[in-house]
């Protein structure tokens, strides 16, 4: 299934029901007071974390979600049935947007989490709520509110300890198969990674953490070049960043200031992360060959490997899980931001 990350749907709140017009009749009371009641209040829409949940397709054709209006207030006093709220469930990772000023609404980041988007109307009061001690019989009942109707927008950003960054062809794909149980499709020719791909690293002692593969960046991704700019918002929520650098390119130093400034140019967020560069494919190059080195001094540490040759693995596995933990004991945790 493609991975549907962005959506746009109109919510609808529901209308609140009209109070009501009703005098009581009782025997010998020849002329009995006002009893109508109040309406209901109408459903409001909440968007809800759904964990099973890993794309937005439900709303991709379905793009207008209308709560139930409620009933109206009824004689004797009797308010109207209220609307039932409707729950629309996203994966976890979703960022809600006002699809018309842009502004955020709010992100969906824990399993019990919802967010209400769409308030159903106010009930309208019946004629018992007019009557006073000089309006003994009144006829004023007021029709429900309409609910509050919008246009949202919902993005969704994959929640992964560690993103991988790197030119097409640079080996993400074959390192994410080779470190997880993932299996992303893996070619000889550039974009074979047309979709993020999400991958569970074990360790000993229990430990673990996840891993996403986003497509090739190249230069000018941060303006909608190749496949980057749609699918960098993937890797905003990592704690930590790996920049693949393959020993097969002409200029190592050239890659990597590019995809620093790809970064940086896309987000402030992503370019700050803690990072480090690693040098990939080294099986292409013979033993005694001199050893590549690039200058980045923001880097946690400059690794080489080979995923075919299972070269440096358990190293990098263990230095990208100390980054994670270091990460995630800072006060001010990035799935936040």
């Amino acid at each position: 299934m493609a991975l549907i990350d962005r959506a746009v749907i109109q919510v609808t709140g529901g209308a609140g029901g009209a109070g009501c017009e009703s005098f009581r009749r009782e025997t010998f009371v020849p002329k009995g007071g006002p009893d109508g009641g109040d309406g209901g209040q109408g459903a409001s829409i909440f968007i809800k974390a759904e964990p099973n949940m890993s794309t937005l397709l439900d709303y991709q054709y379905k793009t207008h979600r209308k709560a139930p209006r409620a009933g109206h207030g009824l004689s004797k006093n009797r308010t109207g049935r209220s609307g039932e709220d409707v729950y629309l469930p996203v994966p976890l990772g979703t960022e809600i947007r006002d699809a018309d000023t842009g502004d955020v609404v709010g992100e969906i980041l824990h399993p019990d989490q919802a967010i209400l988007v769409a308030k159903g109307g106010r009930g309208g009061r019946g004629n018992a709520k007019f009557a006073t001690p000089t309006h003994q019989s009144p006829r004023e009942w007021e029709p429900g509110e309409y609910g509050e109707d919008r246009k949202i927008e919902l993005v969704l950003k994959l929640i992964a300890d560690v993103g991988l960054l790197g030119q097409p062809n640079a080996g993400k794909s074959t390192l994410l198969s080779v470190i997880s149980a993932a299996r992303p499709k893996i070619a000889a020719y550039p974009f074979t990674t047309l979709e993020p791909n999400l991958g569970v690293v074990g360790l000993t002692d229990s430990r673990s953490f996840v891993v996403a593969d986003i497509p090739g960046i190249i230069e000018g991704a941060h303006h909608g070049k190749g496949l980057g700019d749609k699918f960098l918002q993937h890797v905003e929520r990592t704690r930590v960043l790996a920049y693949l650098v393959p020993l097969d390119a002409e200029d190592p130093q050239l890659v990597y200031d590019m995809l620093r400034r790809e970064a940086s140019a896309y987000s402030d967020v992503l370019a700050g992360k803690p990072h480090v560069v690693v040098f990939t494919k080294a099986d292409l190059l013979p033993d005694d060959a001199p050893a590549q080195a690039v200058s980045a001094p923001g880097a946690a540490g400059v690794l080489t490997i080979s995923a075919v040759a299972n070269r440096g693995l358990d190293g990098l596995k263990e230095r990208l899980w100390e980054m994670v933990r270091r990460a995630s004991e800072t006060p001010k945790d990035t799935l936040e931001l």
